[in-house]
Parts: structure tokens; C-alpha cells; sequence
């Protein structure tokens, strides 16, 4: 019994004056010797953990509201609460308090420090003035009755003395009924001293007046007198507004009255405060402490009553998924969700979690199917925020539910498919629910907080149903607006911006900046699942389509994709880009930009600058091997230099590497070469995969840097006389077995021939380098400057 009379909630009140929950354990008052002092201890239910050490001070103000609540500050900023399960353990614990400051019990809260001339003025007090004497109740006297409630504010002790006075003598119901009185007869000097008054017994800050003034039969008198502010010079409408315009919306029938009253008086104590009420100066903050109080423990209470009402609860989602139901219909019973979802959030973290999983067992999910796919622009916001409140909670939550979907429906109604397209369909010219729903889709792929389990992982189960069922879908606008790629290579440079591919459309390319940021999480993020995809789909070729476009953030999200992917430092990729060709695009872009210094030219040098400080030897010798030409003229940074830089001296190595076995060098068959290879890839490929390990013999002749280059030259040298002839007789039998791999690892371009292999690109300038290429071996390579080089074989 005991332990349920102590059993209390922690709250603290935040810098946005909302209160935070910090647990729930049972409190305890005892002596605390480091603290030298009675000290309120609460350790957590859970684990016995410390949440609450406070000393009980002599000069702390402790507040007593709503026989559950004590309230007290132990700075200027921080605020505490504890909230009693029964009335009887408050009591017990502030009889306590009052002990320890040896204050009356009786009184509400216990009298804050005062200074010295406070106490001094207090002192030439007579005896018989212990409470504040209050003037009549008549209009003649509200003048004299506003300035008292005025002068007090000042002081916590005359604030106390006070509101004792207005309580003990019913003072506030016979003021209101004055308020009628003067509002009949227009006395409007009478009026604004009500105002006066009322706003300043509100500033009181004590539960027990609030209790009294927002009952039902007072608010709507106190909602009139706040009415006349002298400052304006007529008065505001608000009872016109709560009683008519506000209209209380039951979407099924609320039988119990009392949780009926506490959802009309939470609503118009927060209109009070919000509407009402002047936003309080940095000396009125606290005045209002009790009143954010007030209104937040009635909000959890109407969260608590609903949920404990099975029968209304199931009786909403009934209807929510009722194929039957009208839209109007629907769409109030989506709001009253929404609402409901709201509220929860006041509620401590065992509570909530009762809250969601008791909408879960009720079909939240299933209903949400429905209502995303509705036409009504207001429904499908409704349902996005009940579904962000729903991943807000718990992401593996509406995981586990999606992976059930299969079983039972069509993809195209799968949960994350409804959001997807109403991510991809969003009407909003700025795609405001699109960004939304593009960051819960993130929260729900994102492996970070997937829950790992003894036999099987979530990541794992939920990867594999993501891009079985759904990554088509998100994709589908990307690669519906590069479908046409393939015959943008025969575009003549320079006429790549008119590419009809590339989606001109704001909205459009808006939405494909935010799928591809989606796909660039994804690179991060998903390794194996992502680099299948992207393989199975040649998605990065589809992507750099995109660098086309008029829109630069859109050319820079999907630089970003590349960069990503590169950022990996993974061979498979790396092969797959040279395979593709796929830096001409980016290559292309850079000359596009021509000479402006904007924040596309800087990305792309901070590529090749990664790729070359990475020193990423594989996609370094494809860049030179290919581009060096057309990107030598660019100077005003040392990247593209320093790339050929890094190219030349894995070169020498290579050639040094060549020369220490000279038996070798001109009579080497094909199988010795390979092994030569295979120490190259050891040392510098870390992939292990099958597909490397099956084009070895074509890819990694290339990735030499230039070696397999220069034996296929020397072997056209033979062929027209050149002077090499024991290399041109050692190379052609290795021809055949790696010519159908050669396009690996050079460029698309490349076509090879069994004799004379002549490399072509579609850029103007890309490097064909010399067919004597192995004469120069014998004298010194720096004898020859790069940029002459291509013109040997002009």
C-alpha cells in the first residue's frame, strides 16, 4: 500500500515552459548527510536509479495543486514537479515539507524568502492584518479592488495572503456576477477595472483560483472580462468565437460527462493563455507557471480516460476503416486521431508506449492504408502526422507491420508504397509533405536503429523486403526521366543542356533532388542491398543524365550520388565507372561550366581531388588513360596535374617492377603476366568478390596503368615495322583471351580489334596515346612532356 501512496512522476519544466517527464519512481523524505539536511529522494521504479535528490530548503516555496501536485523552483530556471498517483501520499509528503520549514500544512504553499526591507515592512504590520482585508464587492469599489490585486504581484507573501482571502470568502464568483452587471448597464470604466482584476488574479499563479474560475459556470464571465482591455478601443469577441464559431466536433458519441467537461475546459484555458492573455514580459514568465501546469495534467487525464475507454476506441477505427463510412466522416475521425496522437506526447515513456502499442493492436496501421490513398488533401496531411508520430515511437514497429503486408495484399497498397507515392505526388509546389515523408522514409531504412535479435536480423529481413518490393517504386520517377539516355551520346558537345531527358520542370527535378538523396543515404548506409540495385539497374549511368540538367542543385545531387559512391573506395564500383564510362558526363559538365567558379566547379575538383589523395589507382589510370587531354588546360588548381602526377609514378614503378626481371621483359607468356598481375590487385584491391576474381584477366591488365596499353601498341608496332619485334611476336596470343573484357577498365568507347586496337571517345581532346610508346622505355620519359604526347599519334 505503501509503495502505491509514494509512487510519484518527475517532471522538470523546460526553457519552452513545457514540463518534461524524467521518470517514474516512489518518493521518500529523509536525512541526506552530504546535503546536511531533510532531502526528497525518488528512485526509479525500473532500476532503483537516482531521479529526484533535492533538499528540503527553509526559503524554497513549495506549492501544493490539484491534491496531486507539488510544485517548487530550485533556480531561477528550473522548476520541479511531483506528480502523486494518490492524493493520500501527497499529503503525507507535504505535511513533511511543512515540517521541515515548520509551515501550517493547512495552506497551500509554503512563504518564499523575502529580503530585509520586505521583512521590515512587514514587521510594522499590526497582528490582526494576517490576511488581506478585501473592499466590498460593488461597482463603486472595483477601482480600489484592482489596485490591490495590482500591488500585490510583487510580493509572494501578499500574493499568498490574497488569493487565501478570494478563496475563503467566495470572492470570485461574486465578482463575476458583477461583471454581468456592469457589461448590462455598459459601464465600460467598471469593465476595464474587472479586466484589471481578473488578469491579475490569474497572475496569482494558484491552482486552487484556477480551479474555481475555469469551472463551467464561471469561465465563459472570466473569457467576458478579459474582453475589455483598456488598451483597445473596442472590445474583443471571444465568447462570440468559443460559443459559436468553435464548434465541438464528437465523431462518436462521448458518453461520460465528466471526460466531456475536461476537454471543453482544457480547450478554453488554452485559448485563454494563447489568444487571450498578453505574451508576459520577462518579470511575468513564472506568473503563469501554474496555469501551462493546469492545462497540461488535463490533457494527460483526457489521454488517459480515452484510452481506458476500450469501447470508443474501437468503435473509431471501426469506422476509420470502413469502406461504408462517409469522407466527411472519415476526415473527422482522421483529425480526432491526430488530435489524440497530440495529446499523447504529454503523456511519461511507459505510458506512451501503452498509448501506441493500444493503437497498434486497434489497426492504426491498416487504417493509415486507406486514408494516405484518399483524395482529400487535408486527410493525407492528417495521416502523415499520424504516421510520423507512429515512426516517431517506434520505426521497428511499422517495420514488422510492412513485412507482414506481402502475405496479404498487392505491392501497390503496401504501406511504405502508399507513402512513397504520396511522396512522389505530392500537389505542394514546394513539396512540404514530400520532405516530410521523405525523412520518415529515411528514419524506417536507416540500419542505425534496427533492432538485432539471437537468429535473424531486423536489418537484414526488412533490406531485403525494402528492395524487393519498394525500391522500384521510389525509382520509378528517376528512371522514368533518363529513360532515353542511350541516345544522348551522339549529342555534339556543348549541346548537352538541351537534352530533352533532363526534366526542366521545377517541382519535378525538386522531387528527383530528394529521391536521390534518399538513394545517396542508401549508398551510405546499405552496401550490399544498394550495389546490387544500382549494378542490376545501371542506376548511376541513369543518375549522371541528370547533370544535364538547367536545375544546378539537381546536377550537384546527383554529383553527390557519384561522390558517395566513389567515397567507398570499393573496387566493384570503381570497375563498374570504368566500365561505364561514367566520369565522361561529369567531365562534360566541368567544360560546360566552363571559367565560372561556382559551387558545381568546386564539387567536381573535389572529386578528382578525393580520387587523387585517396590515390585510388584504378579509376587515377582510367582518368588519364582517357581525359587527361581534354582537362590538362585546367591550371588554376593542381588536381588534374597532380593526377597524371600519381599516373606516372605508378607507372615507373610498374616499368621498374618490369625491369629488376629482364628475362622477362621480352619473353613473357601470358600466364607469368597474369601471376604479375595478381601480386598488383593484392597489394592494392581490397575487393574480394566473384566478378573480380572472373575478369581478372581483362581488368587487371589495364589497371596496370598502362602496361597492357603498351604491349597492344608494341603489337601494332610490329605489325607496321616498328622496331620492337620481340615484344610485338610475345603479346598477340594473350589478345584474344583479354580483348572481350578490354571495355572493363577503359572507356565504352574503346573499340577493340585483334591486331590494331585504336581507342576513340566522344570528347573532343580525350588522349590516344603514341603506338611507339615502348621505344620511349629505352630513353628518359621526362624527356617527353605530357601535353605533347597526344600528338604523336595526330
Amino acid at each position: 500500500m505503501s509503495d502505491t501512496r509514494r509512487r510519484v512522476k518527475v517532471y522538470t519544466l523546460n526553457e519552452d515552459r513545457q514540463w518534461d517527464d524524467r521518470g517514474t519512481g516512489h518518493v521518500s523524505s529523509t536525512f541526506v548527510e552530504r546535503l546536511r539536511g531533510i532531502s526528497l529522494l525518488v528512485r526509479a521504479e525500473s532500476d532503483g536509479s537516482l531521479l529526484l535528490e533535492s533538499k528540503i530548503s527553509p526559503n524554497t516555496a513549495y506549492q501544493k495543486q490539484q491534491d496531486t501536485l507539488i510544485v517548487w523552483s530550485e533556480a531561477d530556471n528550473y522548476d520541479l514537479a511531483l506528480s502523486f498517483q494518490e492524493k493520500a501520499g501527497c499529503d503525507e509528503i507535504w505535511e513533511r515539507i511543512c515540517q521541515v520549514q515548520g509551515r501550517d500544512p493547512a495552506l497551500d504553499i509554503t512563504q518564499d524568502p523575502i529580503d530585509e526591507s520586505e521583512e521590515e515592512r512587514f514587521e510594522e504590520i499590526p497582528e490582526t492584518s494576517h490576511l488581506v482585508e478585501l473592499p466590498p464587492c460593488e461597482q463603486s469599489r472595483l477601482e480600489e479592488i484592482a489596485d490591490l490585486v495590482t500591488s500585490v504581484l510583487s510580493s509572494p507573501i501578499r500574493r499568498e495572503k490574497l488569493a487565501l482571502a478570494l478563496m475563503t470568502e467566495g470572492y470570485i464568483k461574486k465578482l463575476l456576477g458583477l461583471f454581468r452587471v456592469c457589461e448590462e448597464v455598459d459601464n465600460r470604466e467598471g469593465l476595464h477595472h474587472l479586466y484589471e482584476i481578473v488578469r491579475g488574479v490569474l497572475f496569482l499563479n494558484k491552482a486552487a483560483l484556477f480551479e474555481v474560475m475555469f469551472s463551467d459556470d464561471c469561465i465563459m464571465d472570466v473569457v467576458g472580462c478579459l474582453e475589455y482591455d483598456p488598451a483597445l478601443v473596442q472590445p474583443k469577441r471571444h465568447r462570440e468565437f468559443l460559443t459559436k464559431t468553435a464548434k465541438f466536433k464528437e465523431v462518436i458519441p462521448i458518453t461520460d460527462s465528466e471526460l466531456r467537461q475536461k476537454i471543453h475546459q482544457t480547450y478554453r484555458v488554452q485559448y485563454i493563455q494563447d489568444i487571450i492573455l498578453p505574451t508576459p514580459s520577462v518579470f511575468e514568465e513564472n506568473f503563469l507557471s501554474t496555469l501551462t501546469s493546469f492545462i497540461f495534467f488535463n490533457k494527460v487525464e483526457i489521454v488517459s480516460m480515452l484510452q481506458e475507454d476500450e469501447k470508443f476506441l474501437t468503435e473509431v477505427f471501426a469506422q476509420l476503416t470502413d469502406e461504408a463510412t462517409e469522407d466527411s466522416k472519415r476526415r473527422e475521425l482522421v483529425n480526432f486521431v491526430k488530435e489524440f496522437c497530440a495529446f499523447s506526447q504529454t503523456l511519461q515513456p511507459q505510458n506512451r508506449d501503452a498509448f501506441f502499442k493500444t493503437l497498434a493492436n486497434l489497426g492504426i496501421l491498416p487504417a493509415l492504408e486507406i486514408v494516405m490513398g484518399m483524395d482529400d488533401l487535408q486527410v493525407r496531411a492528417a495521416a502523415t502526422d499520424i504516421f510520423s508520430y507512429l515512426v516517431e515511437f517506434s520505426p521497428s514497429m511499422v517495420r514488422e507491420f510492412v513485412m507482414q503486408e506481402p502475405q496479404q495484399t498487392d505491392d501497390d497498397v503496401l504501406l511504405i508504397n502508399v507513402v512513397i507515392k504520396q511522396m512522389i505526388c505530392d500537389s505542394d509546389p514546394e513539396l512540404g509533405g514530400a520532405v516530410q515523408l521523405m525523412g520518415l522514409l529515411r528514419t524506417l531504412i536507416d540500419p542505425e536503429n534496427m533492432l538485432a535479435s539471437t537468429n535473424k536480423t531486423e536489418k537484414t529481413e526488412f533490406l531485403s523486403f525494402f528492395y524487393k518490393y519498394c525500391m522500384h517504386v521510389l525509382t520509378a520517377p528517376l528512371l522514368a526521366n533518363t529513360a532515353h539516355d542511350k541516345n544522348s551520346k551522339d549529342l555534339q558537345e556543348g549541346s548537352t543542356k538541351v537534352n530533352p531527358v533532363c526534366p526542366d520542370n521545377f517541382q519535378t527535378a525538386q522531387l528527383l533532388a530528394l529521391i536521390l538523396e534518399l538513394l545517396t543515404f542508401c549508398v551510405e548506409h546499405h552496401t550490399y542491398h544498394i550495389k546490387t540495385y544500382i549494378m542490376n539497374k545501371d542506376l548511376l549511368r541513369r543518375v549522371l543524365v541528370l547533370m544535364n540538367s538547367k536545375h544546378t542543385f539537381l546536377a550537384l545531387c546527383a554529383l553527390r550520388f557519384m561522390r558517395r559512391i566513389i567515397g567507398l573506395k570499393d573496387e566493384y564500383y570503381n570497375r563498374y565507372i570504368i566500365k561505364g564510362n561514367l566520369f565522361e558526363p561529369v567531365i562534360n559538365a566541368l567544360l560546360d561550366n566552363g571559367t565560372r567558379y561556382n559551387l558545381l566547379n568546386s564539387a567536381i575538383i573535389e572529386l578528382f581531388e578525393f580520387i587523387k589523395v585517396e590515390d585510388i589507382k584504378s579509376l587515377i589510370a582510367h582518368i588519364v588513360d582517357n581525359f587527361y587531354k581534354a582537362l590538362e588546360s585546367i591550371e588554376y588548381v593542381q588536381t588534374f596535374k597532380g593526377l597524371k602526377g600519381r599516373y606516372e609514378q605508378e607507372k615507373d614503378r610498374q616499368s621498374q617492377r618490369l625491369n629488376s626481371f629482364p628475362t622477362c621483359r621480352y619473353r613473357r607468356d601470358a600466364r607469368s603476366l597474369d601471376e604479375d598481375e595478381e601480386l598488383w590487385f593484392n597489394d592494392d584491391d581490397d575487393d574480394d568478390d566473384g566478378e573480380a576474381v572472373e575478369k581478372r584477366m581483362g581488368d587487371d591488365f589495364s589497371d596496370s596503368y598502362g602496361k597492357y596499353m603498351e604491349a597492344k601498341k608494341g603489337a601494332a608496332n610490329g605489325a607496321n615495322g616498328a622496331n620492337n619485334n620481340g615484344k610485338a611476336a610475345a603479346i598477340p596470343p594473350a589478345s584474344p583471351a583479354v580483348t572481350p573484357n578490354n571495355s572493363s577498365a577503359s572507356s565504352v568507347k574503346t573499340v577493340p580489334l585483334p591486331a590494331t586496337p585504336v581507342v576513340k571517345t566522344a570528347l573532343v581532346g580525350l588522349v590516344d596515346y603514341p603506338d611507339d610508346e615502348d621505344e620511349e622505355e629505352d630513353e628518359e620519359e621526362e624527356d617527353q612532356s605530357p601535353r605533347k604526347r597526344p600528338r604523336l599519334s595526330s
